[in-house]
């Protein structure tokens, strides 16, 4: 889609249609709007299911990513620790292995960038825990490493990615792609999925903190 100057100060995205120019920034709304229709809904409340499972059983959630991924991966746990606190029940136990820039830093720079994460994972992952990785190209090294010492600790694996997936697919038992070749739409709707499964995971929190107090009375 091409552009022509707009005397208003932003540029206008040339319309298929004639004498309807719209905006980038409607364009850009429109192309997300696009792919939000078609993301895989049903694997996004699968996600869901696996985290509301660890909750029960006390497992643990592991949040990984670079660069916009990292920021998404501290929001995410964030939104899952915090988020998820219900009248005193127990905590979702999450932790975002972007957080301790110290630790990620000293094995950048005493080994390689590429085990940030999975020197970090080695030590604590369990079976049955989750390793949550986020990468729009799901080709980062470091994540694809992370996943790997997951697997090999038996944890289960999710990830969020775009494009075709990358090579995290296959490291991962259930990865939720984003359609679009878009790094910034997929971002967006990765934070999107990140909140449709904190706000399912809540619902489902308060749903059984109502029971208990029923159950009291």
């Amino acid at each position: 889609m091409s552009t022509v100057p707009n005397q208003g100060g932003a540029d206008l995205a040339i319309s298929p249609f004639p004498n309807q120019p719209i905006t980038y920034s409607e364009a850009y709304f429109r192309d997300v709007g696009s792919v939000l229709r078609r993301l895989p809904y049903a694997l996004i409340d699968r996600v869901t299911e696996h985290l509301w499972k660890a909750y029960l059983e006390g497992r643990t959630v592991y949040v990984f990513g670079n660069g916009g991924s990292a920021a998404l991966a501290s929001h995410c746990a964030c939104d899952l620790g915090k988020g998820t606190v219900v009248n005193g029940n127990r905590r979702l136990r999450v932790l975002a292995l972007t957080d301790n820039v110290p630790l990620m830093t000293a094995w950048a720079n005493d080994a390689r960038y590429d085990d940030i994460f999975a020197e970090q994972l080695t030590p604590f992952i369990e079976k049955s825990d989750i390793a949550l990785a986020i990468s729009g190209s799901g080709n980062s090294p470091n994540v694809l490493n992370g996943l790997q010492v997951a697997r090999d600790a038996g944890a289960y694996t999710i990830g969020f990615s775009g494009f075709q997936g990358g090579r995290m697919k296959a490291l991962c038992d259930l990865c939720v792609i984003v359609p679009s070749e878009n790094m910034q739409i997929i971002e967006d709707l990765h934070v999107s999925v990140n909140h449709a499964v904190f706000a399912a995971l809540r619902s489902r929190m308060c749903a059984a903190a109502e029971e208990l107090i029923r159950q009291q009375v």
